[in-house]
């Protein structure tokens, strides 16, 4: 009796750690990304989903892009870097120039104004490799948190 009663306790624990863990928590976000048509939604949303979003939907009209991701797996801001390795700024990312100039022709959207990028680390983060937009960091609020240092 004690080894059937044990053997019960066991599975009854074994299925309540499986269902704590299953409970991930999910957010979700919506993130401005520049860019034209279908072939651009296309490879926003694939960059979204590669840097762990559960799911990516990008508007053509809107350029918004929602996304839920797993609270610990992933932020908004490794989403916007890898969707700004792929040619597209973001709000708070601004593509390289090369991935931007390896985009097809109906993809090169017209990009936001540049502004000249200090070597320095930017006032609200002390990581020079932050890689965020300098007019994200232009109020010191927006990076109080310090979480796109934190890659």
């Amino acid at each position: 009796m004690k080894t059937l009663f044990l053997y019960a306790v066991l599975c009854c624990s074994l299925f309540s750690a499986n269902s704590t863990n299953a409970q991930t928590s999910l957010k979700k976000e919506t993130i401005k990304v520049w860019g034209n048509c279908g072939m651009c939604k296309k490879t926003i949303e694939k960059s979204a989903l590669s840097a762990g979003a559960k799911i990516a939907n990008w508007n053509e009209e809107t350029h918004q892009l929602k996304v839920t991701y797993a609270v610990g797996k992933t932020t908004p801001a490794k989403i916007q870097q890898a969707v700004a390795a792929s040619g597209y700024d973001t709000q708070d990312f601004v593509a390289d120039d090369k991935a931007y100039d390896n985009l097809h022709s109906c993809c090169q959207y017209e990009r936001k104004e540049k502004v000249s990028v200090s070597t320095e680390p930017k006032a609200c983060c002390s990581n020079a490799g932050c890689g965020k937009d300098v007019n994200a960091c232009k109020d010191v609020a927006t990076c109080k948190d310090q979480s796109c240092c934190k890659m």
